[in-house]
């Protein structure tokens, strides 16, 4: 049989896909995915039998409900399919599930949980329990299809990573000397974005105690103020926009730990299977959404106990309503420090 199975964004949401459906193909050795997701998000599932990637142009050829009349027309030319498994359940994904629906073809879409994610932000009389991770979400999206599968385990679960020699070669870094530390300053959202000066703080202070580091975001803004840090701190790296995403991937396995905000760089390096600090404010791990792998005592958060408003968004983009943002600002260079030295200490012992 063959699945379509329909995740088009975010990059976080749409890389979480993938420990579901690679454990659903490794235990179903007939089945065949095909997936519809965005262009750029597709060298996360390069080099996986039997699963078939389809870019949706969203934004041209597959925008509005022509474009997804479009894609229907398109996927049933291409592929035959037995069945739609929506894990995006958005207009646009329910949209092109109902043609398929229209033809008899079974439709499985993911439960969110909204209420109860509801209720874990709400201001008042907050439910603060940890909520099915998405990945979980995922797979029982699966299971109520009639294919239910435990989470596999692969050491990286990225199977068309590319590892940057070119890039290492030109800053001089073929050979490995010490730790190499991936920081990840940005977020989609201000609420996620842990203070600049801080992180500068924090690189610094890396950077004085002789370790490498590779700063990764994306788009020019991002970028300029990456360049800026590197420019005045030597063991600084820009990463971003120098590599190719599969290429990124792949230094992001070469790593020895990533600091990151609560957004997709964290999901990434998390998938890569190496050690990931995240930084959290308005948003918290227990909405299901936490870096896979053992990072949960990695986190770096202000306790509710101390900030009572926390988590006050599942995503981050509602304003502070206390207008301090104190859930980042709280938050000390020293605290991420600590944990990165706890890291490294696991380091050093492995190079002994």
């Amino acid at each position: 049989m063959n699945l379509l199975v329909i995740r088009m964004s975010a990059m976080g949401d749409v890389a979480l896909t993938l420990p579901a459906i690679r454990s659903v193909l490794d235990h179903y050795p007939d089945l065949t995915i095909t997936l519809v997701t965005r262009r750029q998000f597709l060298p996360f599932f390069e080099n996986i039998d039997r699963l078939n990637g389809v870019a949706a142009d969203v934004t041209g050829r597959h925008k509005g409900l022509g474009g997804l009349w479009r894609l229907y027309r398109e996927l049933r030319k291409v592929h035959t399919l037995g069945g739609v498994i929506d894990l995006h359940n958005v207009l646009r994904s329910r949209i092109l599930s109902l043609f398929f629906r229209l033809e008899h073809k079974p439709v499985y879409r993911i439960n969110k949980g909204r209420q109860e994610k509801k209720r874990l932000t709400a201001r008042s009389h907050k439910r603060l329990t940890p909520l099915t991770h998405a990945i979980e979400r995922y797979l029982d999206t699966f299971k109520r299809a009639g294919f239910p599968a435990n989470l596999s385990n692969y050491p990286n679960w990225f199977s068309g990573t590319v590892t940057p020699e070119s890039f290492l070669r030109r800053g001089e870094l073929s050979v490995k000397k010490g730790p190499w530390i991936g920081i990840a300053p940005f977020a989609k959202h201000r609420e996620k974005r842990w203070p600049l000066e801080k992180t500068e703080a924090l690189i610094s202070a890396l950077d004085r105690a002789g370790i490498r580091m590779f700063l990764f975001g994306g788009g020019p803004d991002e970028t300029a103020c990456l360049q800026a840090f590197a420019n005045q701190y030597p063991l600084a790296v820009v990463v971003a926009g120098h590599l190719a995403l599969s290429e990124e991937l792949g230094l992001m396995a070469q790593l020895d730990l990533m600091v990151s905000m609560d957004s997709a760089n964290m999901h990434l390096a998390a998938l890569t299977g190496i050690p990931v600090i995240s930084i959290w404010g308005a948003t918290h791990p227990y909405a299901g959404f936490g870096p896979i792998g053992n990072n949960e005592q990695r986190i770096v958060q202000i306790p509710v106990e101390r900030l009572g408003c926390r988590p006050c968004s599942v995503f981050g983009n509602k304003p502070c309503y206390r207008g301090d943002h104190a859930c980042m600002e709280w938050i000390a260079p020293g605290d991420v420090i600590h944990k990165i030295s706890q890291v490294l200490e696991g380091f050093a012992d492995r190079e002994k």
